[in-house]
């Protein structure tokens, strides 16, 4: 997917699409309303994805209203810090926005004797984006691959640096890409290097981000080197 809005930089950042999963899907008739249970209180702990953070915080908040007397706490550092909280009983609830991985899930049979349960709750779109000024008409996976990775697995044969190095001319032609993107416990950026860095080596010079949201902040308030 390819947007175009911010500055002579690019980011790549996630889009989480809940309700609009939501509305378009029809809630099955067999199902019951739900139920209150008397006595229910305690402490819920949740550690892991940024990119469900507010989802999170809105069920928590919604689940504090039928039951006041639990107290639910939320760490969002992102989707690498959950399976290590499950396994080592440091949080009931691990948001991801990827698949565990094998060692992740060995690693929880181990010490409980099941696997975990992994329950889909919502979809979570990558787009990449430019400033709205900028002319470029679109990229594809290797141009992607050439800007944000150093090993260039998908393909192009020479790494880009400038906006000239993907077409561009005029004054766009020697202007810098600036990239930015999110930090390596993401599972935004994991899934960003398999998909459109070919399971490459990020640049040393991506601008590391803890969410999505402080991604495109920095794009539009950076500027052009």
């Amino acid at each position: 997917m390819f947007h175009k809005q911010l500055i002579t930089s690019l980011v790549f950042a996630s889009a989480l699409v809940a309700g609009q999963a939501q509305a378009q899907s029809k809630v099955d008739a067999g199902l019951t309303d739900y139920t209150r249970t008397s006595g229910v209180s305690g402490n819920l702990s949740s550690v892991g994805s940024d990119t469900l953070a507010n989802l999170m915080t809105l069920w928590a908040e919604e689940f504090k209203r039928i039951y006041p007397n639990v107290n639910v706490q939320i760490q969002a550092a992102g989707s690498s810090t959950a399976p290590p909280a499950l396994t080592e009983g440091t949080s009931n609830l691990g948001p991801m926005s990827r698949k565990m991985k094998s060692k992740e899930i060995e690693a929880f049979e181990k010490k409980y004797g099941y696997k975990p349960t992994a329950i889909r709750v919502s979809i979570d779109a990558l787009a990449v984006y430019v400033n709205k000024d900028n002319p470029i008409k679109g990229m594809t996976i290797p141009d992607v691959d050439a800007v944000f990775s150093s090993t260039r697995k998908c393909g192009y044969t020479k790494d880009v640096n400038n906006w000239g190095d993907l077409g561009l001319s005029g004054s766009w032609k020697n202007r810098k890409i600036q990239i930015y993107g999110r930090n390596s416990v993401s599972g935004t950026y994991g899934y960003f290097k398999k998909k459109a860095l070919c399971k490459g080596d990020y640049k040393n010079s991506v601008n590391e981000q803890p969410g999505s949201a402080s991604v495109v902040q920095s794009v539009t308030t950076s500027l052009n080197k």
